[in-house]
């Protein structure tokens, strides 16, 4: 995930290919203005450094310290590499947070938000195994982001045509076409048209494991 989507976006701090070898943000502005504070509060919360959280992520802590204060916006893969460490959820870090967990979501009742390029609608609820996003992949997004983490990811195309990288393979999908697939291999989503793609993109929540419980 994306990596959301489903980014990224993403991500997990193991691999080789991680979240911090996405090109760089956007500048700072009014796509995600809570999830910096937001990102702090949750590390503080585990008892987490800046270093020990950013080692995990896969990313430096001068790029995590951006991100806790705003001067960086995350992408898809930092947010469910972040959300894993944190042991929360993508909905959380990006304000979803109802007091009760309602089974039905009713159109138009979330704003989306942006980041990296990419536009991410929840159309699912926070603090669940499974989440749910729909993604707007304008062409010529991330699609040189490699992203790796735990869990399993399935997306759906919706509009326009998407190219899945899996490790070395190629797949070229088209709306009305799925793919299914363990989060480890490594993947890129990029849109293969002019007019971007929309894609139905699901990922397990799996909490990253805690390889330096005294840092």
């Amino acid at each position: 995930m994306p990596s959301l989507p489903g980014g990224r976006r993403p991500g997990a701090s193991s691999a080789s290919f991680s979240a911090s070898s996405a090109p760089s943000s956007s500048a700072p502005g009014e796509a995600l203005p809570d999830v910096a504070p937001r990102l702090r509060e949750l590390r503080r919360r585990r008892g987490l450094t800046l270093e020990s959280a950013a080692q995990r992520a896969g990313l430096s802590p001068a790029h995590l310290s951006r991100l806790e204060t705003g001067r960086r916006q995350p992408s898809l893969p930092m947010l469910l590499a972040l959300a894993r460490i944190y042991g929360t959820t993508v909905a959380e870090l990006l304000g979803e947070t109802p007091p009760e967990r309602e089974p039905v979501i009713r159109a138009g009742s979330r704003e989306p938000a942006e980041a990296d390029g990419w536009t991410y609608h929840q159309t699912g609820g926070p603090g669940r195994a499974l989440q749910a996003l729909r993604l707007e992949i304008p062409y010529g997004t991330q699609g040189d982001l490699v992203r790796v983490h735990p869990g399993e990811e399935w997306l759906y195309v919706l509009r326009g045509g998407l190219r899945l990288t899996l490790g070395e393979s190629v797949h070229e999908l088209a709306p009305g076409d799925s793919a299914h697939y363990d989060s480890l291999t490594p993947h890129r989503l990029a849109a293969t048209g002019r007019e971007g793609a929309e894609v139905l993109f699901v990922h397990t929540l799996l909490q990253s494991p805690d390889v330096h419980p005294h840092i």
